[in-house]
């Protein structure tokens, strides 16, 4: 997996920004993260993705801290923990923009690792001008900026 050194870290919280009604609250789950959290800003969407969690039953769960969010991502308070952050183009430029400024400023507030999974990055380059993460990997279809290297 690409982002090796934290895949099996039940210390990382992984969020996901714009989630939508996705499943990947429930997805996260087996994976061994501390928490896993999907923000997303419309309501009803949000409802969907409450009512997927309750009706979730799986025998591979390794994350039982499964929350998703109702809110703005753009105002989102980022974790003091080391953190993976999946976007699959949640935001429009501006807003995303705005993401990775609060994103640079709580990294400057309080350091710690932080990695960011972009699939179909349309917008990567506002994550390159960010000044906060490095890319660390990357092809058409996805790319990996953090804050610390990949083993």
């Amino acid at each position: 997996m690409l982002i090796s050194p934290i895949r099996n870290d039940s210390t990382v919280i992984f969020i996901d920004l714009g989630f939508r009604k996705r499943s990947s609250v429930v997805d996260g789950s087996e994976l061994s993260f501390s928490s896993h959290r999907g923000i997303e800003l419309l309501p009803e969407l949000h409802h969907a993705a409450l009512e997927n969690l309750r009706q979730y039953s799986g025998n591979t769960q390794k994350c039982v801290d499964l929350e998703p969010i109702c809110g703005d991502a753009r105002t989102f308070t980022f974790p003091a923990e080391p953190t993976v952050l999946y976007l699959f183009n949640p935001l429009p430029e501006e807003g995303l923009s705005q993401v990775m400024v609060n994103l640079v400023c709580s990294l400057r507030d309080q350091p710690r690792p932080f990695y960011v999974l972009y699939h179909n990055p349309l917008l990567e380059h506002v994550l390159s001008r960010s000044g906060g993460l490095s890319k660390l990997s990357g092809t058409n279809q996805y790319c990996v900026y953090g804050n610390h290297t990949i083993a």
